[in-house]
């Protein structure tokens, strides 16, 4: 019953149709699956995601806007860029307050917004890393959560190992446009993460 509730939640969100109902439970469910965080702990990622975003919503549309939420294994990463220092803060503990919440990662920054070019070639990169590290045989390319704001590029996720976090962090550098890499990856075995208990199904 929580992976339906939590497929509602998308869609409330989304504004999906049935059809687009249907695949989108198959592939959270296969995404889930492959992932090294597993089905159950994707489910509760996704669930972390949907309220903080709706609780961003409630509070102030604007904000919803420029802030992105990415999960994993409870820990919540915040990107964006704000107006006012107060604007970063309220999104800090709009997202503690959410259950299940283990870690926020505030890396929201406060300047004007970024002009619709600047947006552009962020997406732009976001695409391309997400394609070569999928090219890429040496790397679990699902594992990863990318994120650009301002030509610096945010990952956040769970690596098999330090020599392959490192080929994703050097496909980053290697583009076109990227200023920074900031990496909130963690490690397979990583002890902190197998003292979480947020292992229990890698």
């Amino acid at each position: 019953m929580r992976y339906g509730a939590v497929l509602a939640g998308v869609l409330a969100l989304s504004g999906c149709t049935v059809p687009g109902m249907i695949v989108g439970a198959g592939a959270t469910a296969g995404l889930g699956a492959a992932q090294e965080r597993g089905i159950e702990t994707a489910a509760d990622d996704l669930s972390i995601q949907l309220e903080i975003n709706r609780r961003l919503l409630a509070m102030d549309d604007k904000l919803f806007a420029r802030v992105s939420t990415q999960v994993s294994e409870g820990r919540v990463l915040l990107t964006g860029v704000v107006d006012k220092p107060e604007e970063r803060i309220e999104a800090t503990r709009i997202a503690w307050g959410v259950n299940s919440v283990r870690e926020v990662i505030n890396e929201i920054r406060v300047a004007e917004g970024s002009s619709l070019t600047q947006a552009a070639r962020d997406t732009a990169i976001t695409a391309k890393l997400r394609a070569q590290i999928m090219q890429d045989s040496e790397v679990s390319a699902i594992n990863y959560s990318i994120e650009t704001v301002r030509g610096t590029i945010y990952l956040m996720g769970i690596a098999q190992n330090g020599t392959e976090l490192t080929r994703v962090v050097n496909h980053a550098r290697g583009i076109s446009g990227v200023r920074n890499v900031i990496s909130h990856v963690q490690l397979k075995n990583d002890p902190a993460r197998m003292k979480s208990g947020a292992a229990k199904e890698g």
